[in-house]
């Protein structure tokens, strides 16, 4: 199983922790505002129990080698998930994403090596640690959103920033607004800690990242692994900014937080 192990386990994680957190939320704390703009804690928890099921249909769809779900499948979930009342959403999501999760744990090696499962949004079926790691990405990133609620000073967990750094697929230039740039091209040399990473960010149509490091950029950026990856997740502003960033030159955190406006 591999790699797909490692990333289920932090899936687990991730759950423990959050359904741990979420299972002693009053009424007044679901209603705080989150970290996700325009939602409160139990809209996130919506989303987060949502998803679950979708990715649960294609998963169980490419498990038992079955017809994928329907084309309107997601907003009948999300229809449905919308019209809970704020304790239903809870109560829901640690139901969803449970199954979700044992789902994921319960195969095989064999079965993680040969399954290849649609994700519908994605041009080709991805294995098993690509689907896992996409669920961790959008878990980890709304579990944020949760936390940050009740402390301004929460990160990713750091087993998730290691998951999560440069996973495949790379969706930056699908996150990435190079329009934001204005004519503007930049290469910014990026530094990170917990894990360890150096590579560049280039600033131009599209948005990418690289590895053959250029003898000289237009901008430094340090910053920890958990923060590069709530920046081009739109969840990096001013207020939740770690003081151990450092930006230099062009790498100007508010051009770089209008290119990656957050989804």
């Amino acid at each position: 199983m591999g790699n797909a192990d490692a990333v289920i386990a932090v899936l687990r994680n991730g759950h423990n922790s959050l359904a741990e957190s979420v299972s002693g939320f009053s009424d007044d704390d679901l209603a705080r505002p989150s970290g996700a703009a325009d939602w409160d804690v139990s809209q996130v928890l919506s989303h987060l129990g949502s998803g679950a099921e979708i990715f649960e249909a294609r998963l169980r769809a490419a498990v038992d080698d079955s017809d994928y779900p329907a084309a309107d499948l997601n907003q009948g979930i999300w229809d449905r998930w919308n019209a809970m009342t704020r304790r239903e959403r809870v109560d829901g999501f640690l139901r969803a994403n449970e199954t979700l999760v044992a789902l994921y744990e319960s195969l095989d090696a064999t079965t993680c090596d040969k399954l290849s499962i649609d994700m519908g949004f994605l041009p080709e079926p991805v294995d098993v640690a690509t689907s896992a790691r996409l669920r961790l990405s959008e878990f980890a990133l709304h579990a944020w959103d949760v936390a940050v609620a009740f402390d301004q000073h929460a990160a990713l967990p750091p087993d998730a920033a290691a998951a999560l750094l440069h996973a495949k697929p790379d969706m930056l230039a699908w996150v990435g607004r190079a329009d934001a740039l204005e004519g503007r091209t930049a290469v910014i040399h990026v530094t990170t800690s917990d894990p360890g990473s150096v590579f560049v960010l280039r600033l131009q149509a599209p948005i990418s990242v690289e590895f053959d490091l250029p003898e000289q950029s237009e901008g430094t950026l340090r910053l920890p692994a958990e923060a590069w990856l709530r920046l081009v997740a739109g969840r990096l502003t001013d207020r939740y900014t770690p003081d151990s960033v450092i930006a230099k030159g062009d790498a100007d955190l508010e051009l770089l937080r209008r290119v990656f406006p957050g989804y």
